[in-house]
């Protein structure tokens, strides 16, 4: 990678194996991070401050919003959660390429601020595969899994805003396209599947 890191956005709808992919792909790249972000909420059993979140008080992100230190910032659930300008800013100086794992609406702000971020829209095969990764899960009710298939193609609108899309239909050759992205070899196969299908209501 260039001396300079480059800064890289993964946004996806739920489902769709983002995450699973987001660390793989920066577990098979040494200088690939994620970018470790601010958040109001409580720590779970496992997690460190600075190296899974930063955990703040609600005044400290509240005062950081009003100083303008978030390249984006987003409340989710009464939780707020934010990427600090300086963070994502220093790991780039220190030649660190950097991943954001945020939803297509910060995706647009940090797009807007740093037009340089390469950004990258993950989609499902299909709408049937969608809601039986959603149905897997076996936590959510049907009424609760109709509510995110509705976010989840409300979200997925967005892709075209992105500079790549990234089709999950095979975990490895999804893994392939993401890796040719980060190091710069082109662009990733070409989308197999039927928007039309997919974002219909």
């Amino acid at each position: 990678m260039n001396s300079k890191g480059k800064l890289f956005i993964l946004s996806a709808a739920s489902g769709t194996g983002k995450t699973s992919l987001a660390n793989a792909l920066v577990e098979g790249l040494p200088d690939l991070e994620f970018s470790v972000s601010h958040t109001t909420r409580a720590p779970r059993p496992g997690e460190r401050h600075g190296a899974h979140y930063y955990f703040v008080r609600r005044a400290e992100f509240d005062a950081m919003v009003a100083r303008g230190e978030f390249l984006e910032h987003a409340t989710v659930f009464g939780n707020s959660y934010g990427t600090a300008r300086a963070e994502v800013e220093q790991r780039l100086g220190r030649g660190e390429s950097v991943v954001l794992d945020i939803d297509w609406q910060g995706a647009r702000t940090v797009k807007r601020l740093l037009p340089e971020a390469v950004s990258i829209f993950i989609l499902p095969p299909s709408r049937a595969a969608l809601e039986e990764r959603l149905i897997k899960r076996g936590q959510d009710s049907p009424a609760t899994i109709a509510r995110r298939m509705a976010e989840a193609v409300s979200e997925m609108r967005h892709y075209p805003e992105f500079d790549y899309v990234v089709v999950n239909d095979d975990f490895d050759a999804a893994l392939s396209d993401l890796r040719a992205i980060i190091l710069g070899r082109g662009a990733p196969r070409p989308p197999t599947l039927d928007p039309a299908e997919l974002l219909r209501d």
